[in-house]
């Protein structure tokens, strides 16, 4: 179980070429959202695939700031999985992502993809505090953060099925 606070800053950017990348893990998630938890705390559950090997988490978030939140989040069995998606909330579409974890000068950073797009990607970084210098990757151009923009969320993300620019057609 991991409990604590979780400073974490978002980037929206190009998809880079993976194989220029110094990738050391690659993960399949499906992340669906349950119905609000007490002080209205962000509840959600993963399914969490790396080489075929499927483990699952319960995650509960309260959001103190755009980029600092408390997060309580533990492993779960197979059947506590599917037995909270009985309080998935039906706002939400299950959220589909690969992830990418790759170091970049003693950072870790994780490159979010999703199905519906070939072209952008959002990149995270957890920090030791929210003023922390971020030394990006040469190979991958950050179009901006967007760590207090809703509408880059996980479940603004897959509600939509695209990312704002690909709506707009920006």
């Amino acid at each position: 179980m991991s409990k604590g606070l979780e400073i974490e800053r978002k980037f929206l950017v190009e998809l880079p070429d993976l194989d220029s990348l110094n990738v050391r893990r690659r993960i399949a998630i499906t992340q669906t959202y349950l119905s609000s938890g007490e002080n209205h705390s962000q509840r959600r559950v993963r399914r969490i695939d790396e080489n075929g090997s499927v483990k699952y988490t319960y995650t509960e978030k309260v959001f103190l700031t755009d980029v600092t939140r408390e997060e309580n989040e533990y492993e779960i069995t197979e059947r506590e999985y599917r037995d909270l998606l009985g309080q998935t909330d039906k706002r939400f579409s299950p959220v589909e992502k690969v992830r990418y974890c790759f170091d970049y000068h003693d950072q870790l950073f994780e490159l979010d993809t999703y199905p519906f797009s070939g072209e952008l990607a959002i990149m995270e970084l957890e920090l030791r505090s929210p003023e922390q210098k971020i030394d990006f990757p040469d190979n991958v151009r950050v179009i901006r953060d967007v760590s207090s923009d809703k509408k880059y969320s996980n479940a603004a993300l897959a509600t939509a099925g695209a990312f704002p620019e690909q709506l707009s057609g920006a």
